[in-house]
């Protein structure tokens, strides 16, 4: 009945308002009026009696100097707003500390950090030597305070021996934040040892004025408006391997070499790549609850004239009647994670879906 309502008010629309020019001519009641202030006049100001005290006001929308006078003529296209630019406030990066050490906390996500940092250290002439986008950590080689930036080497107190820096990033506790943890390691010049990785840094000052020297670039790098670009984002996230095999019962499965937080975000984006609706979400469970019959919604997009016209969005019932809902369950299993589709925590997917979705996951992935 909406639907046929709809057609009606449309029909009835267009009967209307075909040939008729005092609706949209010129002269019309809907005419473009885009131009109109190009046959503004001035007026002389208004004049007061010389007994009045007045007020002086200043106006709410000064006219630019720039700008057509009465002699120009025709039509003009006010040119379209420029796109405002995402940037990060200075404020967004903080040093937190505690009885076991010191850390960076910014509000962004790994991934926008990860390039930012990484930046710093090597404009700075630290060679990296090591990095695993997928576990959010790099290393620096061993070097000399000469084969850095001479003031950084100065400020750190590294002019002797050779020194080596760890970096790792973690998700933080929140959403789309980052934890930043540095971790020096030194030794004699000349040694070639290869010393393990200590629990705590032997040069805790050292660690500090590192994260000092980080939080001024990210800050500055804030103020200048920094950024990120989404394939650095699918790099940081995406597993370094992925392989879709079968289990024991001959149930397909996704398995993921990588930890369960990046785990968890790049498989969030391959089912939104994927175009499949995701209802709800368990990050506790690891679980997505998705819907392969319906499309995946689209942050801020709103239906367009026509779809409100013929009904708009479908209702509830419309929806449960030709749902076809799953779960996406994301399962740690050592150092992977195994994905796999489920109709709910006791029953397995058709093996057909479930390879359907799970290839479909598989091919999204960074």
């Amino acid at each position: 009945m909406k639907r046929l309502a709809g057609l009606s008010t449309l029909a009835l629309m267009i009967s209307a308002t075909s040939g008729c020019g005092w609706l949209w001519g010129e002269d019309g009641y809907f005419r473009d009026r885009g131009s109109d202030y190009l046959d503004a006049r001035q007026v002389p100001p208004m004049q007061v009696s010389a007994d009045q005290q007045l007020r002086p006001i200043e106006p709410l929308l000064p006219i630019p100097h720039q700008v057509a006078d009465g002699r120009s003529s025709g039509k003009f296209e006010v040119p379209r707003p420029q796109p405002l630019q995402g940037v990060m406030q200075a404020s967004d990066f903080s040093v937190q500390s505690a009885e076991s050490g010191r850390w960076l906390v910014a509000l962004r996500s790994p991934a926008q950090v990860w390039t930012t940092t990484r930046q710093f250290f090597t404009d700075r002439g630290f060679a990296i030597e090591q990095e695993r986008p997928q576990s959010g950590e790099f290393v620096t080689a061993w070097q000399a305070g000469a084969e850095v930036d001479g003031a950084l080497a100065r400020s750190l107190g590294i002019q002797d021996g050779e020194t080596r820096v760890r970096v790792r990033i973690e998700p933080g506790v929140q959403r789309n934040t980052s934890e930043v943890f540095v971790l020096t390691q030194q030794r004699p010049s000349g040694s070639t040892a290869e010393p393990a990785w200590p629990e705590a840094s032997s040069n805790a000052d050292l660690d500090r004025a590192l994260l000092d020297e980080l939080q001024a670039a990210l800050s500055r790098s804030a103020q200048q408006g920094g950024s990120v670009s989404l394939l650095a984002e699918r790099d940081f996230d995406a597993p370094s391997r992925v392989t879709l095999s079968s289990d024991g019962s001959g149930s397909p499965v996704l398995n993921l070499d990588t930890d369960f937080d990046r785990a968890w975000s790049s498989v969030g984006r391959a089912l939104q790549a994927a175009d499949i609706r995701v209802e709800d979400l368990n990050r506790t469970l690891g679980v997505y609850y998705v819907n392969l019959a319906e499309a995946a919604e689209k942050p801020g997009e709103k239906p367009g004239f026509f779809s409100r016209l013929f009904g708009g969005k479908p209702d509830q019932d419309e929806i449960d009647a030709r749902a076809e809902r799953y779960q996406v369950r994301l399962t740690r299993a050592g150092e992977q994670v195994i994905v796999t589709l489920d109709q709910d925590i006791d029953t397995v997917a058709p093996a057909d879906v479930a390879r359907r979705v799970l290839e479909q996951i598989k091919e999204n992935l960074g």
